[in-house]
């Protein structure tokens, strides 16, 4: 007889739900994976109580009961396969694989049965349903009447929500039967009480879903989010998997927690609980239990009184009372040395991280993908640009996860891909390309090692420097172009040749005068922009300049010993190297270069405040008398080159006294800049036409009329 039987499709029964999966039975034990959650189901062989077969709606099925008392539902057997369960049973297992069928006649009285965790409704001998009491949510009394509700699952097609059940009265003093109903019901039910005190509680942690600051209360049996508007309390038992991911930035640390069934919020479902830690903080907890208790309890997992960082606090809790390891990265490196691609998901910009056996995208919205139910990936050519590209998943299941917008230089994902043994659709599916683990591990086996690591200030100050290198050009360019000098000259050219083509007659004249006060107008509203240049023009050479880092400063000393102990090294590679070779450096040895830095800060700051004292006034000075000395300029060719125009537009009109007071306009219509072009042909209008009145007389006379 072979050591393991093998069945496909089969289902197992979950709140009303029937899960597609695959069973293995073995001489260790029996074990289920669901296909859907890849969430594992072992059952050791020492565990084992009884085993059931009988006929239900998907053919035949299979009931194991365990030693503790819980129910394990397995349909989807054919009856021929009854008498190879029941050979095996008896050879690894030293059980009878029962037959029982369950009662069909109606009937809608009988006795209730309880047996560990399950309620069993009897006729005579067979039963007729059976309720596995982790189901229930809560059990309420009335007179003769005992209420069960169930807790739902959004799996189900239909969900049971109660049963109700007419308890007799019976002749017994002092026995209510209605009450030990109940108390039976309640004893082994699933009803969540925050009875006692909790073992530890974290205040206000950052919650990215649900998002919100939430206290965290720990207690034997659940998890209590308690937040200023929603309170979540998660069960253990709900707690599929543990991950522990560093963010890219190198400060701070994604815990997240992957739920069965998911946490719901009126019609919102959240399937991961996701926190956000900062490496700096730093806790002190003490568990609120006895030394005694606590070894007992976690067997040297946990003690009394912890220390460190909030988020290895976290963790190690959980991981302790949930009994599950904890998920980190793999060897997977990115080009920036981060373990983690930042890409796009469903126009939603995060982390996309490779681990030894999935992939998992923080944090909107979360997805984890295992290795085992992916049928191919594929490489896919950015849609909008050739620096990035596109990395598709497509599951056993024909759903499809596309992650966009990856840098090109990200393309190590391809090298790791391929040592996996994925298919990629690119290539085509090879021989070979079999999954060398095992099919029923789960995906959460790898060992948790605690990621500390620092963080890599290279690329932002190289950023910061082209920056200032870019901004520092953008401002000479500024400096060279003065929108007001252009606008002059449009404006003197524009009237030139509009009074050398106002001999045509009065019309045109009048369309000549109208022309100058457009010019008004463009002159006020530029006005703005030559302010917004001006402000631009903040960088003043004669700044001191910022300090570097402690980084920079090593860097800049040992550059050349760096180049000469690798020849012919690039910049890029120079770049990482620095970056290992500081990472690698001592304590000791940092902080000496933190204190060159600490000091070139200090002088730095002792510069900045004698320069706002002194070197800025006089800067300031300098610019202002060049702007008045290029306005002079302006007004005295702005003169010139008018006083020819009007000369020109006098001699040819027929009535120059008519001209020369329509040019004429009141003080309180001219501008600050047309003020000096209207005196300017005021007088050149009085040398042409002859002796006028003294502009007192014209002011009252204009206002006269």
């Amino acid at each position: 007889m072979a050591d393991t039987l093998e069945f496909n499709e089969i289902y197992q029964e979950v709140k009303g739900s029937m899960n597609d999966g695959r069973l293995r039975l073995s001489r260790q034990g029996v074990i289920f994976k669901n296909s859907k959650t890849g969430k594992v189901d072992n059952i050791q062989a020492s565990e084992l109580a009884e085993g059931v077969w009988r006929r239900v709606a998907l053919g035949h099925g299979l009931k194991l009961l365990t030693k503790n008392g819980h129910v394990y539902k397995y349909d989807g057997f054919r009856e021929s396969e009854f008498d190879k369960l029941s050979d095996f049973f008896k050879a690894h297992y030293r059980l009878e694989l029962a037959e029982r069928d369950l009662c069909v006649k109606g009937w809608n009285w009988g006795t209730v049965r309880f047996g560990g965790q399950l309620l069993s409704f009897d006729i005579g001998e067979q039963p007729v349903f059976e309720i596995p009491l982790s189901n229930v949510s809560q059990c309420t009394t009335g007179k003769n009447e005992g209420d069960a509700s169930f807790h739902q699952n959004d799996d189900a097609e239909v969900s049971l929500m109660e049963v109700r059940f007419y308890v007799p009265p019976t002749q017994e003093d002092g026995v209510d039967p209605v009450e030990a109903f109940a108390q039976n019901v309640l004893s082994k039910a699933d009803v969540i009480q925050a009875t006692g005190d909790a073992i530890c509680i974290f205040r206000e942690l950052q919650c990215l879903t649900p998002r919100g600051r939430y206290d965290i209360r720990i207690y034997p049996t659940f998890l209590h989010l308690h937040g200023k508007t929603f309170d979540y309390k998660i069960p253990y038992t709900t707690v599929l998997r543990l991950f522990l991911l560093p963010h890219k930035d190198q400060r701070q640390m994604f815990f997240v927690i992957s739920l069965d069934p998911p946490i719901k919020q009126g019609q919102t479902r959240y399937h991961f609980l996701i926190l956000l830690f900062s490496k700096d903080e730093d806790i002190s907890l003490t568990l609120n239990m006895n030394e005694e208790e606590v070894e007992k309890r976690f067997e040297g997992r946990l003690t009394k009184n912890m220390s460190g960082s909030l988020y290895e606090m976290v963790s190690r809790v959980m991981k302790a009372l949930v009994n599950r390891k904890i998920t980190v990265p793999g060897n997977f490196q990115g080009h920036s040395g981060a373990q983690c691609i930042t890409c796009s998901y469903k126009a939603s910009s995060g982390l996309l991280y490779p681990l030894e056996r999935g992939f998992i995208y923080v944090h909107k919205p979360p997805v984890h993908i295992r290795f085992d139910e992916i049928s191919f990936v594929n490489f896919a050519r950015g849609t909008t640009t050739t620096r990035s590209f596109d990395f598709e998943i497509e599951t056993k299941q024909g759903t499809q996860y596309t992650f966009s917008s990856i840098e090109r230089e990200e393309y190590e994902l391809f090298d790791f891909v391929n040592a996996k043994k994925l298919n990629i659709k690119n290539r085509g599916l090879k021989e070979g390309m079999k999954q060398s683990y095992d099919e029923y591990a789960d995906s959460d086996e790898d060992q948790h090692d605690a990621y500390l690591e620092r963080m890599k200030e290279e690329g932002k100050i190289r950023e910061e420097n082209a920056n200032d290198s870019s901004d520092g050009s953008g401002e000479e360019t500024d400096e060279s172009f003065n929108p007001g000098e252009e606008d002059d000259d449009v404006a003197e050219e524009f009237d030139s040749n509009a009074s050398a083509s106002s001999s045509s007659g009065d019309g045109d004249s009048d369309r000549d005068e109208k022309k100058p006060a457009k010019k008004a107008k463009i002159v006020k509203e530029r006005k703005p922009r030559k302010k917004q240049v001006e402000s631009k023009k903040g960088k003043d050479p004669n700044a001191p300049k910022r300090p570097m880092s402690a980084y920079m400063l090593w860097l800049n000393a040992n550059r050349e010993k760096i180049k000469s102990d690798h020849p012919g090294i690039s910049i890029t590679d120079l770049s990482k190297k620095a970056g290992e070779l500081w990472k690698a450096m001592s304590k000791e040895k940092k902080e000496e270069w933190d204190r060159k830095a600490e000091d070139a800060r200090r002088d730095y700051e002792k510069a900045m405040k004698e320069y706002s004292v002194g070197g800025k006034s006089e800067s300031s000075k300098a610019e202002r008398s060049k702007k008045k000395k290029k306005k002079q300029e302006k007004q005295t060719k702005g003169k010139a080159e008018k006083k020819g125009a009007a000369s020109k537009s006098l001699s040819s009109t027929k009535s120059p006294s008519k001209s020369m007071s329509e040019s004429f306009k009141s003080k309180e219509f001219v501008s600050s800049d047309e003020s000096s072009s209207g005196e300017s042909k005021k007088e050149d209008s009085e040398e042409e036409g002859g002796p006028s009145p003294p502009p007192s007389s014209e002011d009252s006379a204009s206002g006269s009329d």
